[in-house]
């Protein structure tokens, strides 16, 4: 017990330093990088993406995701997990709802890209305002490319989030979903 409540407190410290971070629009965060790190300004995007030495895309890294974004301004977005059920879906789930639903890979990834657009276009922003996701994977070695493959196709040529893929037993929803996204986006401030 008394582990679990020195990881909380570190949890609330890490969460209360970041958020500060976060407030004072970042500026603080530059003392991190290191003068090997290169840093790529996404146009007039309210975050600046920070690459790791090969990293770079110059450099001809493939690479499904940015190592780290730095936040300048903006309303920072936080979605919650979204899978590939249908919204609304009942509470305690009812499998029964599912049964309809493709649940390949590709479906499924489509249907949590397609929610997490339209949840931060109604939040004033886009798909490149996503700057990291937390991906929750069923069988990462026989899902991870198909999924790749249609997130890739949403984020467009020139932008990935910062990423972190967990691969985990099953989802609490249904156990044919082999998917769950949450996200945080920034949204630029309206001039």
């Amino acid at each position: 017990m008394y582990l679990v409540t020195q990881y909380r407190s570190f949890s609330v410290y890490l969460m209360i330093g970041t958020m500060m971070l976060m407030i004072t629009g970042c500026e603080m965060a530059g003392f991190l990088l290191p003068s090997s790190m290169s840093t790529t300004t996404a146009g007039d995007q309210a975050y600046e993406y920070i690459h790791l030495p090969g990293t770079e895309p110059a450099a001809g890294a493939n690479m499904p995701f940015a190592s780290a974004i730095r936040v300048r301004s903006g309303s920072i977005l936080f979605l919650a997990g979204t899978s590939g059920a249908p919204v609304p879906h009942s509470h305690p789930h009812d499998s029964t709802e599912f049964d309809h639903l493709d649940f390949s890979p590709e479906a499924q990834a489509e249907r949590v890209m397609e929610r997490i657009k339209i949840t931060v276009e109604a939040a004033g922003g886009q798909m490149t305002d996503v700057i990291q996701v937390t991906r929750f994977v069923v069988d990462v070695a026989e899902n991870q490319d198909a999924i790749n493959a249609v997130m890739n196709r949403y984020w467009g040529d020139n932008h990935r989030p910062a990423s972190t893929t967990v691969e985990i037993v099953r989802l609490a929803s249904d156990p044919r979903f082999i998917l769950e996204v949450e996200a945080v986006a920034v949204i630029p401030d309206s001039s």
